[in-house]
């Protein structure tokens, strides 16, 4: 399936008509049905009705026509960023991340940041902290938000706040009866992991807090998600250890404890090419800077 036939079989659905999309296209009835054929035959699916009068989308054809629109649309956007981009008028900064820092400082500074450059296009990519490391260097991103330290002479790792973990408890837990928990109470407990894979990850760092003191959890379900974790939670599989930022979600069938041991935290950490002296950069790491001195003196 090739960009033009998205394009043609656009015209014709959103015109009812080959001879209107044709006009519209710019080329002749016979081409344009053939490509229109030739797309419904790699599809393997009827998308226009042809019998019908005037001609009308099949059900196949109305949910291919939805959509292609959005991306046509998509393209459009690319494209017209992409002309600005070149002519200078406008700028593109890619952000990785992890998805536990989407629950903490990281909107707040991207709202901050795009409030103070609203010329500039912001790119987001889901990324794992490890997989960071490939992607600040080839450039598909400009800086990462992860949770590990990278150990890479050609990457920085900025440690921009360090988030109190807490536990989560199923409702109706026994321990919820006190305001605060040990660790050593959690490992008496059935655990849940999370994330099963990438390694290392979270995951990790969450087993050493309690191998540190001596500790070993008694992990009954690893999951790929913090999500899916605080679901099976909620479903009485276990507890979990989460950043106390995931509190926001306020969830009804989770109830959260602090812990009552010290320096128990999860890193936000920034990643930068070593090399990036670039002003965009720079301004986002001030940004970065005054909103995670918030955050500490919240989490102190």
């Amino acid at each position: 399936m090739e960009l033009r036939h998205l394009k043609y079989f656009n015209a014709v659905a959103s015109t009812l008509s080959f001879s209107r999309a044709a006009e519209l296209l710019h080329i002749a009835q016979p081409p344009l049905s053939r490509q229109i054929r030739q797309l419904e035959d790699l599809l393997g699916a009827e998308l226009i009705d042809r019998a019908s009068r005037p001609i009308a989308l099949t059900m196949a054809g109305k949910f291919f026509y939805e959509q292609t629109l959005q991306v046509l649309a998509r393209l459009e956007q690319i494209e017209e960023g992409t002309r600005l981009i070149a002519k200078g008028q406008q700028h593109w900064f890619n952000i990785g991340f992890v998805p536990s820092a989407l629950y903490g400082l990281l909107p707040e500074m991207i709202k901050r940041f795009r409030t103070e450059l609203p010329d500039i296009e912001i790119g987001f990519s889901e990324i794992v902290t490890m997989e960071q490391i490939e992607a600040l260097k080839s450039g598909r991103i400009d800086v990462g938000f992860g949770r590990l330290p990278i150990t890479d002479p050609d990457i920085v790792c900025e440690t921009i706040v360090e988030e109190p973990l807490v536990a989560v408890f199923p409702l109706g837990h026994a321990l919820l009866a006190r305001n605060k928990v040990t660790l050593a109470q959690l490992a008496e407990e059935r655990f849940i992991l999370y994330p099963a894979r990438p390694r290392p990850s979270y995951a990790d760092q969450v087993l050493e807090i309690f191998s540190s003191r001596g500790l070993r959890p008694t992990i009954v379900k690893e999951a790929n998600e913090m999500q899916t974790a605080i679901g099976l939670v909620a479903a009485g599989v276990g507890v979990t250890l989460v950043p106390r930022s995931v509190q926001g979600l306020h969830r009804s069938d989770v109830v959260y404890r602090a812990l009552s041991n010290k320096g128990v935290h999860s890193p936000v950490i920034m990643n930068f090419r070593a090399n990036d002296r670039s002003v965009l950069l720079e301004k986002l790491r001030a940004t970065a800077s005054g909103i995670a001195q918030m955050h500490a003196e919240e989490y102190s």
